[in-house]
């Protein structure tokens, strides 16, 4: 029997983040993509996750979908069956994150959203992926798509999201911690401390690998979740 899914995508991001990964473990998955944008708090979307799966699950989320993966484990840990955690964190924001996440919704609400740039790529993604379009061209397209509404929504989401370290201790299902080495956005020493909190955690770090892992070492991920999903 197949086991079902939830894939939590990042700020952002879509269901194309998790494209092969939808794809190449379909014949062991039933995958199911949430959509992060409606939901105006951590503790909304988790629920709106949790409505949508059904008795028990796995959970994947990367980034913006781990702080919302996290949050479902501590609204309803009894129902996923093994969590899969990319590049995100348990930690609240710093007072410089704080103030920098303010200043780009105050930007947003002046009706200047640019999504990510070009320019801004490499801050995401490992700079030899900026020119692939299948890497750098769908970056591009899914933050075209989100739209300005929806990143103001996620920001505050994030903005107000819980320290979650202690809670990590309380996870006891199978636990597959992922990270790029090269991600600049949530760098590797805070996937370190999330497989140190969670017993039993695997971390696997993906070289020459940004923030988004899923989409720039596809195959990587997907064979890593595979393992994880049949442990």
């Amino acid at each position: 029997m197949k086991r079902p899914l939830a894939l939590l995508p990042g700020l952002l991001c879509d269901g194309r983040l998790w494209a092969h990964q939808i794809e190449g473990l379909a014949d062991i998955a039933e995958p199911w993509v949430a959509d992060l944008t409606k939901g105006d708090t951590v503790s909304e979307l988790a629920r709106g996750v949790l409505d949508a799966m059904p008795e028990t699950f796995a959970l994947a989320g990367l980034s913006m979908g781990g702080y919302v993966a996290q949050e479902v484990m501590r609204q309803a840990p009894e129902r996923v069956t093994h969590l899969c955690l990319a590049d995100t964190s348990a930690r609240a924001d710093s007072p410089a994150q704080v103030e920098r996440r303010r200043n780009l919704i105050k930007i947003v609400q002046t009706g200047t959203f640019r999504g990510v740039t070009r320019r801004l790529l490499p801050t995401f993604i490992h700079p030899d992926l900026v020119e692939d379009p299948a890497v750098g061209g769908v970056v591009l397209a899914m933050a075209e798509a989100t739209g300005r509404d929806a990143y103001a929504r996620q920001q505050r989401a994030i903005l107000a999201r819980a320290d979650g370290r202690a809670d990590l201790a309380l996870i006891d299902c199978p636990t597959l911690v992922i990270c790029g080495r090269q991600d600049k956005v949530t760098p590797l020493e805070l996937s370190e401390e999330i497989a140190r909190g969670i017993g039993g955690a695997r971390l696997a770090v993906i070289e020459d690998c940004g923030h988004l892992p899923a989409l720039e070492r596809p195959e990587q991920v997907t064979a890593l979740m595979r393992e994880w999903l049949v442990a």
